[in-house]
């Protein structure tokens, strides 16, 4: 069971893992658009910590908040939801 923590949690795609231990992951966002309305798609990337290496490019997963652990990691793995991805070593 997970506590309850004010860290951030979110869902994305793991778009590389070419790093060792390190994955990305893009995650999209959907807003309306103040002025016109229009509903807008961003995606923004996220280097997350992968001690075990198990993900794999494509796979569904949910990454949390953490300390910095390097210039450019500030997520960690939190569980992969879904696994369609191959390896991309």
């Amino acid at each position: 069971m997970l506590k309850k923590t004010n860290k951030k949690i979110f869902q994305g795609v793991v778009t590389s893992t070419k790093m060792d231990k390190t994955a990305v992951v893009e995650v999209e966002r959907r807003f309306i658009h103040r002025r016109y309305g229009k509903t807008v798609k961003r995606t923004t990337k996220f280097y997350l910590h992968d001690p075990k290496n198990e993900c794999k490019v494509g796979d569904v997963v949910q990454i949390i908040e953490s300390r910095p652990l390097s210039r450019l990691k500030r997520w960690q793995l939190l569980k992969i939801i879904e696994s369609k991805g191959k390896d991309n070593k």
